[in-house]
């Protein structure tokens, strides 16, 4: 069988800041609508972070939407939520964690096929400036590869061949 679930939120400055080593999948402990507001996209997890406290682990500056039906007076939308783990998992995050320049980032969330939220988490070391600038070159020239063959595609003198 297949996971099948959906992409509500990716953080693509988590891969172009840290190399990503490892991958974990938590659940989020939420309150009221804010599962509603997730689903429609109302989220954003490009500036959060994740802390180990008292052997959880919670993310901080996670920006939930307040949903437009939300009743609850007393919302806020960048709360601290606590990550649903198990406490092998917990362990071995602390441990990585520990090591070096090592941090934990969220990359993805994603509703799963039960319909629960689930925030994909990666342990990775901070890049340094030369290593992004490096990156940004690999972009850059296969952008630029790209370019120059559907350049050649569309040019009016590129022929095609005739299956005759």
């Amino acid at each position: 069988m297949k996971n099948r679930f959906k992409i509500i939120c990716n953080n693509k400055k988590a891969y172009f800041s840290y190399l990503i080593s490892g991958k974990f999948v938590a659940g989020i402990q939420l309150k009221g609508a804010e599962i509603k507001s997730i689903r429609i996209g109302n989220v954003n997890i490009n500036e959060s972070y994740c802390l180990v406290k008292n052997d959880e682990i919670w993310i901080k500056n996670i920006d939930i939407t307040r949903y437009k039906f939300c009743q609850d007076p007393e919302y806020v939308a960048r709360r601290d939520r606590k990550l649903l783990l198990n406490q092998v998992e917990i362990k071995k995050i602390k441990k990585d964690i520990n090591e070096k320049g090592m941090s934990l980032v969220p990359t993805k969330l994603v509703i799963n096929e039960k319909g629960f939220a689930k925030l994909e988490l990666g342990i990775g070391k901070g890049k340094k400036l030369f290593d992004k600038r490096q990156a940004i070159k690999k972009r850059d020239a296969k952008m630029e590869i790209a370019r120059k063959k559907k350049g050649e595609i569309n040019s009016p003198n590129f022929k095609k061949m005739s299956s005759d």
